[in-house]
């Protein structure tokens, strides 16, 4: 699969792939992608979930444009919906879009979470608007999702980890039955992701599985790290 991304500004990593493999969709799913961006991380689950139909949201008018191209490069053209949107719109914008609510099997969502107070802002607008965001704008993703989701279906969600308190604090109310995986650098190193599934409707505990190490001591990638980020396995 290839992707084409702006020359500058945000560009898609790990992230985007390590999101794609979390989600448990099943064939036939109806997935939404909330801050699609250029629809790498959509795109990576529609390659290893066959016959899945995608919506993705994405406000950037170029970079929907660039999520639409790269839908019909990939064969995805036929069963992907891009809508240019700001993620967290109500009332007639998301109206006039015929965005299904309470029907969509499964939300993803790579939440802009640079708090800007703590983290030095992009001087690109582009940049900045892909990766700054604080507790509101996960709140407000997440009120989103709980709203399209049918009952049952779930969120999925990569952060950065260094508070889980604020997506825990999100997450209650609105989804139960959460799964927390970290994401480390290196067997040493904290984590520096958590991968987060929830369900609507679920009363279920949380559970914290087993992390990811993405690479060695010696800086190789591992072996479970390569067959998820190049051989497109489910995490």
């Amino acid at each position: 699969m290839e992707i084409t991304q702006p020359r500058v500004g945000h560009r898609a990593g790990h992230d985007a792939v390590l999101l794609a493999a979390a989600v448990p969709a099943a064939p036939g799913d109806r997935i939404l992608d909330l801050g699609a961006g250029v629809g790498a991380a959509a795109f990576c689950l529609a390659a290893r979930v066959p016959q899945c139909f995608l919506t993705l949201v994405e406000i950037d008018p170029a970079l929907a444009a660039l999520a639409e191209q790269n839908a019909a490069a990939n064969g995805f053209g036929n069963r992907t919906r891009v809508i240019v949107m700001d993620a967290l719109a109500r009332g007639a914008p998301r109206e006039k879009t015929a965005l299904l609510v309470g029907e969509i099997d499964r939300v993803i969502t790579n939440p802009p979470f640079h708090d800007a107070p703590r983290h030095r802002a992009s001087p690109g607008a582009a940049k900045r608007l892909a990766h700054s965001g604080g507790d509101e704008l996960l709140a407000g993703f997440l009120r989103k999702a709980v709203c399209v989701l049918r009952p049952g279906g779930t969120v999925t969600l990569i952060h950065r980890a260094d508070r889980p308190e604020a997506l825990l604090a999100a997450m209650k109310g609105r989804f139960g039955g959460l799964t927390i995986r970290p994401i480390h650098p290196k067997p040493e190193s904290p984590a520096a992701r958590l991968i987060i599934t929830g369900t609507k409707g679920s009363r279920a505990p949380v559970s914290i599985l087993p992390g990811l190490v993405l690479q060695d001591c010696l800086g190789r990638p591992t072996a479970e790290a390569e067959a998820i980020l190049r051989e497109g396995r489910a995490l």
